[in-house]
């Protein structure tokens, strides 16, 4: 009888033990976390509330008992640096990713959290960007509608002593497949013109600068005038903005500058003739010799036609000649498939949507979503911002925004993100560096009254318009401190 108990005994208890296990088991070891809490260390652990999830990572660890809950899904291996997929809290698994300070996240490391989210973020994979174009916004970055985080970004400035709205700009860094959230590492911009002007043109919106034909829409900011109404002929500028067809540019921000400083073209190369070194921009000719110093991935072998390049000198032309002391690579964009790519600039070489040429590179967007405008309006001429992936050298674009329409304009509009400094009123303060004037009738706060304008206060400013150096809001929006 004794024998018979002690066997009923067992098959109790190994009954119990199954039952244990079928309830989320799964043996504890290494980094994985215990009590359905996650491990915040780079190996994959079972996810909470109840998941039964397993993930191998580098550290060969498996995830630990969680309470009790639905049934996780098995995680899958991890990578050889130890990331693997989390069960969620909900018994699904997620990847796992670090967020970024923007809510971005990267794919690759396992976040705390084990849901692959950031901080507020959207939690999707990202991929290698670059971005080209100019400044929409400042409060981090926003470039060509999307905001990157610039928190752990290095800039390198020429021309200014800091970045803004207008300015032309490179962005290196991440961004999500949707080309929503992006997180800069690199952050480059330099002018694109510098000298007198002449040729000016009111009817045309044109005028021209080191032998360029510059080209202003209802987007250009202007620094020191109004409008081109402002300004006359030898008036000295300094201009960034974006190269078009060969010999002309399209103006994102316009500065009045003194006489004295130093002379600064941007554009395509034609005519090169490497015997005699030098080449045309525009209706200028310049001349290069062995004291030219060459960068940004140029030397005097690889300078090729077709090439958009910035030239500086020492002095101003003489007889359409320029003697360069510099010659610059402009901002590269990548070429390698599956790069994701941002680019704002003029239409050239249009046709039709399957071949055209932005800021020199062939363009797909037979298949993009377009918005801004209807299809048919797009053609040379016409200023646009690109979402796409290259493949094969060509950005086969995913999204297609119309920015302006020659004769028709298009929609503008400047965001700043931050504290309110140096106030002295409702129609002057300063944001991240820029004027703002909120003292219009027709300016719309929000979370808040025009009586809350104040030192510190952290707002979000909408504005169409930058005339001497000044944001003019149509919206102001208290943000929560």
């Amino acid at each position: 009888m004794k024998t018979h108990h002690r066997w009923m005994r067992g098959v109790l208890f190994a009954g119990a033990i199954a039952l244990l296990l079928s309830c989320g088991g799964g043996g504890g070891g290494g980094s994985a976390a215990s009590l359905g809490t996650l491990s915040s260390s780079n190996t994959s652990s079972a996810g909470s509330d109840g998941t039964a999830g397993t993930g191998t990572g580098s550290t060969g660890s498996t995830g630990s008992t969680g309470s009790t809950g639905s049934t996780g899904s098995t995680g899958s291996t991890g990578s050889t640096d130890g990331t693997g997929t989390a069960g969620g809290t909900d018994g699904s698994g997620g990847t796992g990713s670090t967020g970024g300070t923007d809510g971005t996240s990267t794919a690759g490391n396992g976040s705390s959290d084990g849901g692959g989210v950031g901080s507020g973020g959207t939690g999707v994979s990202t991929a290698d960007a670059t971005g080209v174009g100019s400044v929409g916004g400042l409060g981090s970055i926003i470039l060509n509608g999307v905001r990157y985080n610039t928190d752990a970004a290095t800039t390198s400035l020429e021309d200014a002593t800091e970045l803004q709205i207008g300015m032309s700009v490179r962005i290196a860094g991440k961004i999500d497949t949707e080309f929503t959230a992006a997180t800069a590492q690199q952050v480059e911009s330099a002018a694109e013109l510098r000298g007198a002007m002449s040729a000016i043109d009111l009817t045309g919106g044109s005028f021209v600068v080191m032998g360029t034909m510059v080209t202003v829409d209802n987007a250009t900011v202007w620094s020191g005038a109004n409008s081109l109404t402002d300004v006359a002929g030898g008036c000295v500028v300094q201009v960034w903005g974006l190269p078009s067809a060969p010999g002309t540019l399209r103006a994102t921000r316009v500065e009045l500058k003194p006489a004295s400083v130093e002379p600064l073209v941007t554009g395509i190369v034609q005519n090169l003739d490497l015997g005699n070194k030098r080449f045309t921009l525009g209706q200028l000719t310049v001349q290069y010799d062995a004291s030219t110093v060459f960068a940004g991935g140029l030397n005097a072998f690889t300078l090729t036609e077709g090439a958009i390049v910035r030239v500086r000198g020492s002095a101003a032309p003489i007889a359409g000649v320029f003697a360069a002391t510099k010659v610059q690579g402009w901002y590269a964009v990548p070429k390698q498939d599956a790069a994701a790519v941002q680019l704002a600039g003029v239409i050239t070489n249009y046709a039709g949507l399957n071949a055209f040429k932005v800021l020199g590179t062939p363009v797909d967007a037979s298949n993009a979503i377009i918005t801004g405008g209807a299809p048919s309006a797009i053609g040379n001429g016409v200023k646009v911002e690109l979402d796409g992936f290259m493949s094969g050298g060509v950005l086969v674009v995913k999204k297609l925004r119309i920015r302006n329409i020659p004769g028709v304009g298009g929609p503008v509009a400047f965001t700043l993100i931050g504290a309110i400094g140096n106030y002295l009123s409702p129609s002057s303060f300063v944001v991240k560096g820029q004027l703002v004037n909120a003292g219009g009738s027709t300016t719309v706060f929000e979370n808040g009254t025009i009586a809350d304008l104040a030192n510190g206060r952290r707002v979000t400013v909408v504005g169409d318009t930058v005339v001497d150096g000044v944001l003019t809001a149509k919206t102001v929006t208290f943000l929560t401190p």
